[in-house]
């Protein structure tokens, strides 16, 4: 892997604004110069399209919660080794809507499963990789419903949650930030657009956006 190639990962509940910031991300590096992709999860490759049918379908709403876990697996695994690996191993940047966090918080707090089983099953699907980055858009799960309800003609299966797992979920995702600081930004995903996308561009084009650090809500 190249020195200068950077991977980031947004995470956030459904309807954060996590698009809208990726969008903006890549419209400065675009602007910069700086090569990069971006990617999603479940997806970014066609294997894992086709898992991402599987997984947002609300036909299968009785999933078991261990095979959802393996699915969402099986399409990192894929995307890690087809796609991010071999961009970062050529100096590419990559921007990744979701990566292992995203099981995190939502098979581990949000489907109440085991945490460090999970953390040990994705280190080794995704071959021990984490991104250098991840930005958690922060926003109260009313907030971010009320968003999805306004935009979306129909729900996929993970937005059809009881409001107390997208509760969960949230808390997972704050938690897990907390516990690596280093990592993470948290950004206030309540905010008005504008100030969040100024937000995003303090931090990474700051004299030191290296070090993560927590932007407060006003």
């Amino acid at each position: 892997m190249k020195p200068d190639a950077k991977f980031i990962s947004f995470e956030g509940i459904d309807g954060c604004g996590k698009s809208t910031l990726l969008d903006r991300l890549c419209a400065w590096l675009d602007e910069s110069r700086i090569p990069h992709i971006r990617t999603r999860e479940p997806g970014g490759t066609f294997l894992g399209e086709s898992i991402r049918r599987l997984l947002l379908d609300p036909a299968y709403h009785m999933m078991d919660a261990w095979a959802e876990v393996f699915l969402y697996t099986a399409s990192r695994a894929q995307l890690v080794r087809e796609v991010i690996k071999p961009a970062l191993q050529d100096g590419v940047w990559v921007v990744a809507d979701r990566f292992i966090d995203a099981t995190l918080a939502y098979q581990g707090y949000g489907r109440r499963l085991d945490v460090q089983r999970l953390r040990q099953i994705q280190a080794w699907a995704s071959d021990d990789l984490w991104p250098d980055h991840t930005v958690l858009l922060d926003c109260d799960v009313h907030v971010a419903l009320e968003r999805l309800h306004d935009r979306l003609e129909v729900a996929d299966r993970m937005e059809l949650q009881q409001v107390s797992f997208h509760q969960r979920v949230r808390q997972g995702y704050l938690e897990l930030a907390q516990a690596e600081p280093q990592r993470f930004v948290i950004l206030n995903g309540e905010k008005p657009l504008t100030e969040v996308v100024q937000d995003l561009l303090t931090l990474f084009w700051h004299p030191h956006c290296h070090r993560s650090r927590q932007v407060a809500a006003q």
